[in-house]
């Protein structure tokens, strides 16, 4: 068991291979494009481009409307509370070519990253990261795309 996650009263279990995330059409072509341009990377970064790939096989792409404003999505704002050390992350998921921790801008391509996509608020999961593990629970998006969108509309 790699992930578990947990939303109202009820837990869902999840295991890293088979975790299904909800993501736009357009979001899933770009992420296609980084893996299939990914060329001469390191061991690490193969296994972070395995693991999204990973993601996106099992991905439900949707219409951007159809997405909830509770899921994580590229260019997501976000807050995660370390559930172990009580540590509080902002972060907005990019990709990797404007990836910026100084902006805590993280890559979808940080170990950190594939995680992140797809789950909601109140969702907890465990991720593996270099030192470890990390038990990291969704507080809130701060701004999500799609939902910002919609209220435009």
């Amino acid at each position: 068991m790699v992930g578990n996650a947990a939303s109202g009263g009820r837990v869902v279990k999840r295991q890293m291979n088979n975790r299904n995330i909800i993501i736009t059409a357009a979001d899933h072509a770009k992420l296609r494009d980084v893996i299939s341009g990914a060329r001469n990377v390191s061991a690490r970064a193969q296994a972070e481009l395995k693991a999204l790939a990973g993601e996106l096989q099992r991905a439900e792409i949707v219409d951007p409307n159809q997405i909830p404003s509770d899921v994580i999505t590229m260019n997501s704002e976000v807050l995660l509370h370390d559930l172990d050390t009580g540590e509080r992350m902002e972060f907005t998921l990019v990709l990797p070519s404007v990836a910026d921790i100084n902006e805590k801008k993280i890559s979808v391509l940080a170990p950190l990253g594939p995680a992140m996509l797809g789950y909601r608020v109140g969702d907890k999961f465990k991720w593996p990261v270099p030192s470890g593990f990390r038990r990291l629970k969704v507080t809130r998006i701060y701004f999500q795309p799609e939902a910002t969108l919609r209220k435009v509309a």
